[in-house]
């Protein structure tokens, strides 16, 4: 029956047919041995026949043998006997057709079983080839070890005849770098094959994809033609693709009829890329070698670059370093001197005899050197031109065959070129050459920068140092004339001109020098120039922008004239710009050719000129605000002073008399009558002293009457602490500062009642030239903090209004001084305290 597996379908038919068979069998040798048989003996032997079905055929056919051979035995050897009629054998039929599917169920799953245990079987050989291919992959071995023992798995596990890793070179040629075969014979190791004709290698290389063939006979090609010399039947290959690119692949061949197994290409891709990662490891080795030998280059002239070396000697390392890390004889280093010549300044190997040589081109020259000024990026010339002018003569000189060249950018500007040659017959650069050498020109244009930028940095160090000195100026409040001078002189100094000025534009549209540094003899301070003409002086006045001159010879006006007496070649001015108005220029001159940053410097000072006039502006208003609202209130005291005393206070006065009076007149008042008179006349004469002690509060009316030290006596009798007075006020004072000097009196022995505790109060009071100085100091408790109460920040605001300052010391337990301090004001008339009672208030 095993040559009849097969389809499940004609099995099942089968069964069916032995199962019909084995009933009749069965049923003759019951009915046969019914008599002279032993039931036990008849059914042992059909149980053995039912094991022998078993073994031979399976469960699919011993199934209905079984089950029929049960029924004869029953039907035809056991009694009651049957008959076959209808109904027997719908019953028979119904049993065949049931055991049948039970087995065909049972056969299947049994086969599902097998198969299983067979995928499971290969999977785990498949795993430990894997396994051990990784192992050597892991371990780095070498690309051959790795090759060849991926063929050998690859052959032995997919039990094939032969198998083979080969390698696409650049001709489109395959060359065999493993061999396996079963039985010997093959490609050998090194064979190089076309890629003509249909074959498998020819196909992968075309399609970079899997490919089979499952028949050779007709396949063309010289590697048909030797696969067939081999007895091959099919082969199969899969690529091998390393990064992204094609790099070779394995294949395997069968000399059996039968076509190879499907998926195999998938089995045989788990090694291929085994292989792509060796490759790729190998070749990661390799450009790590590579990239640690020119990190070390680099760090080398990092370190010279760091360490500030003389460019120089840079220069000579980059040179070295790249002739040393792409093995080139020829490497040198250029210097543009103009767009049209440049200067060897550094070189190694051949090219070093040329050092300091300089060589001229022309606009259409092809050389190395000359393209890259022109073009200012990389360029590489694999074939140089055989021709003599100017840079290509030294190529010929050399025998270059070909040249890469990398540009030196400093701050956006080809400075130079870093430049290779090979001779001809060499096999080319590689081609990240460019990429490579060009940390290296970073390299030059960094040591080239940073000498560059240690020449600006100590410029402008010197710059921020005189600015530093300026705004110093200017944050003293020192006066805009001292200013004036000072950024004249620093201007100077910092910009290397022969001359700088300071000026101020007036409404006639003329320039007056308020400020000069240099040779003044043509143009003093205060001396007056139009703006007519030509200048930049001129041009600043019309466009409130800074400007420059670099020539004077066809410029007219006046102060185009005095530039060439002077022999100025070069003039930079920048405006000074007040709250939105120009009010003047900052003006630097130069015998020779200024910077190109001459006007973005000199508009530094400009501005701080500009500070200087703002800052000097607004504390005048300032300070002319403050002593206008201070007046103010004090006109305002006054007058309600006035007010009260002469309005108010008369009336009480007159209506305290009438009362008095009223209760004296009235003939024999009743006794009633004349209580409540009195009692009118004590109210009013309280409300009277009340309303004058107010008024006093207001403004005292002895300070306006009689003075200061009158003022501070009557302050003094009112105290409830004791008051030890000492005035000296033999000079004249402005009535304000009589004023200022009273109220701070007042609020510093009002706070030395409240809180300090004291027990006598001492106040000094000196006049000196309209100066006046008041000291008050208590035996208090001390600890005041002004800044907590809003009196003393009042009393301060009056003070710096008038151009005084008040100052207090208050430490724990050493009592409270206040201080005050207000100048004489030069514009006010002055009266002697003496004599203040005589004016009329």
């Amino acid at each position: 029956m095993r040559g009849y597996r097969g389809r499940l379908e004609a099995e099942i038919f089968l069964a069916l047919v032995v199962g019909a068979a084995a009933f009749a069998l069965a049923a003759l040798v019951s009915a046969a041995a019914r008599t002279h048989v032993p039931g036990e003996l008849l059914g042992a032997f059909f149980v053995l026949v039912v094991l022998a079905v078993a073994h031979i055929g399976g469960v699919l056919y011993a199934l209905p043998v079984g089950v029929v051979s049960i029924e004869a035995f029953d039907w035809y050897f056991l009694p009651p006997l049957h008959h076959l009629d209808a109904a027997t054998l719908s019953v028979l039929v119904l049993l065949l057709v049931m055991s049948v599917a039970v087995g065909a169920v049972a056969a299947r799953a049994g086969r599902r079983a097998t198969a299983s245990e067979q995928a499971r079987d290969v999977l785990a050989d498949e795993q430990a080839a894997l396994r051990r291919v990784a192992t050597l992959v892991a371990r780095q071995a070498s690309p051959a070890a790795v090759f060849e023992a991926v063929t050998e798995e690859v052959g032995r596990l997919l039990e094939l005849d032969m198998a083979y890793l080969m390698v696409y070179e650049a001709d489109e040629t395959a060359r065999v770098v493993a061999a396996w075969s079963l039985k010997g014979g093959g490609y050998p190791v090194g064979t190089r094959h076309t890629l003509e004709g249909d074959n498998v290698v020819g196909r992968v290389f075309r399609t970079h994809g899997p490919a089979r063939i499952d028949d050779y006979t007709d396949a063309a090609g010289t590697i048909a033609e030797y696969v067939r010399s081999l007895g091959i039947r099919a082969g199969i290959g899969t690529p091998i693709v390393v990064e992204g690119r094609l790099w070779g692949l394995m294949t395997a061949a069968s000399t059996e009829p039968e076509p190879l197994p499907v998926g195999v290409e998938s089995r045989i891709k788990a090694f291929t890329d085994l292989v792509a990662t060796a490759i790729s490891n190998a070749e990661a080795r390799s450009a790590l070698e590579r990239v640690a030998d020119e990190q070390a280059a680099l760090g080398r002239v990092a370190t010279l670059v760091a360490e500030a070396a003389p460019p120089s000697k840079v220069f000579a390392a980059v040179a070295d370093e790249v002739a040393g890390l792409f093995g080139v004889p020829l490497v040198g280093l250029f210097r543009y001197d103009t767009d049209q010549s440049g200067t060897v300044i550094a070189a190694s190997g051949d090219l070093s005899p040329y050092l300091g040589r300089t060589w001229n081109f022309s606009p259409g020259d092809q050389s190395l050197i000359a393209s890259l000024k022109r073009a200012g990026r990389p360029l590489r010339i694999d074939d140089y031109p055989d021709v003599t002018r100017g840079g290509l003569e030294i190529a010929k000189e050399l025998g270059v065959g070909a040249a890469v060249g990398m540009p030196v950018i400093v701050e956006g500007r080809v400075w130079g070129a870093v430049a290779m040659g090979i001779a001809k017959g060499r096999p080319p650069l590689p081609a990240d050459t460019v990429d490579r050498v060009t940390a290296f020109t970073d390299l030059v244009a960094t040591a080239i920068a940073d000498t560059e930028a240690r020449t600006e940095i100590g410029r402008l160090a010197e710059e921020q140092a005189a600015l530093r000195r300026v705004a110093t100026l200017v944050a003293r409040a020192v006066q805009p004339g001292e200013v004036f001078a000072a950024v004249a002189e620093e201007i100077g100094h910092v910009l290397e001109v022969d001359h700088a000025r300071v000026l101020r534009y007036e409404s006639d549209a003329t320039a007056t020098v308020v400020a000069g540094w240099g040779d003044d003899r043509f143009s003093p301070v205060g001396s007056n120039w139009s703006l007519e003409g030509e200048s930049v002086l001129a041009q600043v006045f019309r466009t409130s922008c800074s400007a420059r001159k670099d020539r004077f010879e066809d410029l007219a006006g006046d102060i185009a004239d005095l530039a060439r007496r002077l022999g100025t070649k070069s003039a930079v001015a920048a405006p000074i710009i007040i709250d939105d108005r120009l009010w003047g220029a900052a003006l630097g001159a130069s015998s020779g050719h200024l910077p190109a940053a001459a006007e973005g410097r000199i508009a530094h000072f400009a501005d701080l000129i500009a500070t200087a006039i703002s800052n000097a502006e607004t504390r005048s208003e300032l300070t002319a605000s403050r002593a206008r609202v201070v007046a103010a209130a004090d006109d305002t005291r006054r007058r309600l002073e006035r007010d009260l005393h002469d309005g108010i206070q008369q009336r009480l006065v007159s209506l305290a008399l009438k009362a008095r009076a009223t209760a004296t007149a009235t003939p024999e008042p009743s006794q009633e009558i004349q209580g409540e008179l009195s009692m009118l006349a004590d109210g009013l004469v309280a409300a009277l002293d009340e309303l004058r002690e107010f008024s006093r509060g207001i403004h005292p009316a002895v300070l306006s009457e009689a003075g200061l030290a009158p003022a501070l006596r009557e302050l003094a009798r009112h105290s409830a602490v004791p008051i030890a007075l000492d005035l000296n006020l033999e000079c004249g004072l402005d009535e304000r500062l009589e004023v200022a000097a009273y109220y701070v009196a007042s609020e510093a022995l009002t706070n030395a009642v409240k809180h300090a505790q004291a027990s006598v109060v001492e106040l000094r009071l000196d006049c000196h030239d309209g100066a006046l100085t008041l000291s008050i100091r208590d035996d208090g408790i001390g600890g005041a903090d002004p800044s907590r109460g809003s009196g003393i920040i009042g009393l301060r605001d009056r003070a710096e209004a008038l151009g005084g300052r008040i100052s207090v010391v208050s430490l724990p337990g050493e009592g409270t001084t206040l201080h005050l301090q207000l100048p004489a004001d030069p514009n006010a008339a002055r009266m002697p305290s003496r004599l203040r009672s005589a004016v009329p208030t």
